[in-house]
């Protein structure tokens, strides 16, 4: 199975019956010149780069504006729109009394399946102790969390607060919490190494900050900034195929990995069963 572990559904039609909230979705997200997509246009384009599932995340920021970005009830209702292509993360604003009772919500009575956190539009760091009620939840109901990791295209999101090493207390106090630092945490990406070599729970994606084509700029940070043995001799089971949707086509994404020297068992285990494992449906031992 090929998975897409990192997508964004802003622009998706069933979720923006009108032009008011898809405008707020895409000035607050930081798509300004994109457009309504039809979820079946979706799902082709899918289809187009060979992706068998997809997974889309909530966003609620709702401390301090209107609405969430993407509520958990409208993942939900992605998820339920195609249940075998979508699999769905919940999101709770920690800067908020009842987040905990939003998240508990979205697992026990909405089946989402992990938390997305986004700290640099949340101007909250790792340590910050409104975290913790969620992270033990999510530790305790074993569901996954992807945080952003590194630079953030979202608009008032500095990246200090995304920095890989500062995740260093959540990954040791959650030794059983799987996370995920998104963006191979550019450009603090031998950060991300580290935290990927040292903590077994700690894992990445390949949603990176492209300059040039997907291809390129995988070729540069895996081949030139790094040697690619440390991608397939070190940490072949942390990294995972994310396209970061709609920022990036996922077809050139799917087609820049494939051009990397890797074996063929490390471009699978990158593509759909790293993402497995991630997500709980099965344990390493289970390739």
């Amino acid at each position: 199975m090929i998975i897409d572990i990192h997508a964004h559904p802003v622009l998706y039609d069933v979720i923006n019956p009108d032009d008011e909230i898809l405008s707020f979705r895409k000035q607050q997200f930081g798509v300004f010149k994109s457009g309504r997509v039809p979820l079946d246009f979706a799902l082709r384009l899918m289809d187009n780069a060979g992706i068998d599932r997809t997974v889309i995340m909530g966003a609620d920021y709702s401390a301090d504006s209107p609405r969430p970005l993407v509520s958990n009830e409208e993942i939900r209702k992605i998820v339920d729109a195609a249940p075998d292509r979508f699999t769905g993360f919940a999101s709770a604003d920690p800067r908020k009394a009842d987040a905990a009772e939003t998240l508990e919500k979205a697992f026990t009575e909405l089946s989402l399946s992990g938390l997305y956190l986004n700290l640099s539009r949340l101007h909250m760091f790792p340590d910050d102790p409104r975290l913790e009620p969620l992270m033990k939840f999510c530790q305790d109901m074993d569901r996954p969390v992807m945080f952003n990791g590194g630079y953030s295209w979202t608009p008032d999101s500095p990246a200090k607060y995304s920095e890989p090493v500062r995740f260093e207390d959540i990954a040791c106090s959650f030794p059983r919490l799987r996370i995920c630092l998104a963006h191979l945490g550019w450009p603090w990406h031998m950060e991300t190494i580290m935290m990927l070599m040292k903590y077994p729970n700690v894992y990445t994606d390949t949603s990176l900050i492209y300059m040039g084509t997907p291809a390129r700029y995988y070729e540069q940070i895996f081949c030139r900034e790094m040697d690619i043995d440390w991608l397939q001799n070190s940490f072949a089971d942390k990294v995972m195929f994310g396209s970061d949707l709609p920022r990036w086509r996922q077809v050139r994404a799917m087609e820049g990995l494939k051009e990397l020297p890797v074996r063929k068992d490390v471009l699978d285990r990158i593509l759909g069963s790293n993402a497995e494992v991630f997500l709980g449906w099965r344990k390493k031992d289970e390739r």
